[in-house]
């Protein structure tokens, strides 16, 4: 465990929290998180700070997934399977990764994005009403392959957004509310957080001290966003989803060229 000023522990808390309620809203709670630690822990290995990184989320997530499950109509089957789905696909991204240089993708993956934010914007009802009925076997199986093994893969191989990306994908293919969406996604995200804190945990890259501290503030946040979703429903989830995908086009645009 690094020494780590006052300041910058209290920075990390603050971060933790407002990434949990970011995080189970609509996804994407690593783009706060895991830069606040990145710039926070200047001098501790890459590889300490993502497996910190993940066992502070996977409370969050989990504590989030807990209070949907409990309020929203949630498939918890389908959603374990397209978890399990997304942890074998993260497990080939992270194989690939090494060999991809991610200059190349970010400029594909601001395209989809700002395709993906015009399409929320131009569609209002996007999102907006639930299923009219059970997910088609096919659907669940396109689910399965886009959301698990697509979205999975892209979160092995680069990662910012993925939650925001199954968000998105679950309410496209599967006709869920945003709201249900935004909780199917907290389960698929418990699985992929546990094969990932398994694999860092063997290794002996996660900073356990810190991870407990930053987890309650994470824990915190997570169960705040939770709640007023299910409480405030698609049309405030909707709006933070679009907010979300400015930031992340936002990031990817920064680290694409300005940070060059």
């Amino acid at each position: 465990m690094p020494d780590i000023p006052l300041t910058t522990l209290i920075l990390l808390c603050v971060a933790a929290a407002a990434a949990g309620w970011v995080d189970a809203v609509v996804g994407g709670g690593g783009l706060l998180q895991l830069p606040a630690l990145l710039v926070g822990l200047p001098h501790v290995p890459t590889a300490y700070v993502l497996g910190t990184n993940k066992a502070v989320s996977i409370v969050g997530t989990s504590a989030a997934a807990i209070t949907y499950t409990r309020k929203a109509p949630v498939d918890v089957r389908t959603a374990v399977r397209i978890g399990l789905a997304a942890i074998g696909g993260s497990l080939a991204g992270a194989f690939f990764a090494a060999g991809i240089d991610s200059a190349v993708l970010r400029p594909l993956i601001i395209v989809v994005l700002l395709g993906v934010l015009a399409f929320v914007l131009l569609r209002p009802s996007f999102g907006t009403a639930p299923a009219p009925g059970p997910a088609t076997r096919q659907r669940v199986l396109a689910a399965i392959l886009v959301a698990g093994l697509g979205i999975g893969f892209y979160d092995g191989l680069i990662g910012p957004g993925t939650g925001t990306f199954l968000v998105i994908a679950l309410a496209a293919i599967l006709h869920m509310d945003l709201v249900t969406a935004s909780a199917t996604t907290k389960v698929v995200n418990v699985c992929t957080n546990f094969g990932a804190l398994v694999m860092f945990t063997a290794q002996g890259t996660v900073l356990w001290q810190l991870a407990g501290g930053m987890a309650l503030f994470n824990l915190g946040g997570g169960l705040l966003g939770a709640r007023m979703a299910l409480k405030k429903g698609s049309g405030f989830v909707r709006g933070v989803l679009v907010v979300v995908v400015v930031g992340l086009v936002c990031k990817l645009a920064y680290d694409q060229w300005a940070a060059a």
